[in-house]
């Protein structure tokens, strides 16, 4: 894959986390109060079950205990423990805990996976945390152990969830829309029991309450995860985990944009370690056979 085609792919899966990031001000600005765990059910299971009307494509064999572990990793567990962890903590600080990804990745991918740990990765991975920090965290906030312990879970299980979606690949039979709805429906499904025992269904919904639940299901749901899945294919996983600081960046960009939120200058600062963060996490540009096949003349000469 030449330097282009790399920049455009990241660019493409990037698009994934810009729109998850607009989660929380849909949900506080669309959406019945009190319900997230139900918005993600709702996010989970109708973009996955748009997708599986569209595919009609089944998993076989193992591929059915793969889905679900994926589902269950990249989806049920995440979304629960992304709430949960909201619930204990502050906005801002349970962001710089989630933003601890990268991390968990390169250090799982190195000692399961057997993957190269890079000097580079780790410096960027300092970068990206230090800059999620400058924007977002408040002195004022009042750390929670459990807060911060269901955060980690709830990171852990995304990372585990890249590292095995790339591990595995997926099935011959099974496009990536395919692939992406089996997902979304198998976790939304494992997810559903604690919505319900944790939240009440709404009495009523509004035209709003419809945009809001539309945009996080059709956006958020088909289009996000699938630029995702997609992108976990074509780079590697240490890469598309860092593309996850963009969340927390388009967050505070839509909070200064919609509701009138202000920036500081260290948050400022923070947005540019972020951005420098995923360049320097970029792929290595590899170079071409016409270029290997020189140099191999050349130093046999």
């Amino acid at each position: 894959m030449n330097k282009f085609g790399t920049l455009i792919n990241i660019v493409i899966t990037a698009l994934a986390p810009v729109i998850w990031g607009s989660t929380y001000i849909v949900t506080t600005q669309t959406l019945p109060a009190g319900m997230p765990l139900l918005a993600s059910v709702i996010r989970a299971l109708l973009a996955g079950i748009i997708l599986l009307l569209i595919c009609r494509v089944r998993p076989n064999g193992i591929w059915w205990m793969r889905m679900a572990i994926l589902g269950f990793l990249n989806i049920g567990l995440f979304f629960y423990c992304l709430f949960a962890a909201a619930y204990f903590l502050p906005g801002g600080l349970a962001s710089l805990v989630m933003s601890c990804q990268p991390i968990i990745v390169m250090v799982i991918g190195a000692m399961v996976f057997k993957q190269k740990l890079s000097v580079m990765h780790l410096f960027s991975a300092l970068i990206g945390v230090t800059g999620i920090s400058l924007l977002v965290f408040n002195s004022a906030v009042e750390l929670n152990i459990q807060g911060v312990v269901i955060g980690l879970v709830g990171t852990t299980s995304m990372a585990l969830g890249i590292l095995l979606t790339k591990h595995w690949g997926r099935p011959g039979n099974m496009s990536l829309l395919a692939f992406t709805g089996w997902q979304l429906t198998l976790g939304g499904i494992m997810l559903l029991p604690a919505a319900l025992l944790m939240e009440q269904l709404p009495s009523h919904l509004t035209l709003t309450n419809i945009i809001g639940y539309g945009w996080l299901s059709l956006a958020g749901g088909v289009f996000g995860y699938f630029v995702w899945f997609r992108g976990i294919e074509i780079l590697p996983p240490v890469t598309t985990s860092f593309l996850g600081f963009m969340s927390s960046l388009s967050a505070g960009v839509l909070g200064y944009l919609i509701l009138g939120q202000t920036f500081t200058h260290l948050q400022l600062i923070g947005c540019i370690a972020i951005v420098s963060a995923i360049y320097l996490a970029r792929p290595p540009r590899h170079k071409s056979k016409s270029t290997l096949l020189s140099q191999r003349k050349t130093l046999s000469q």
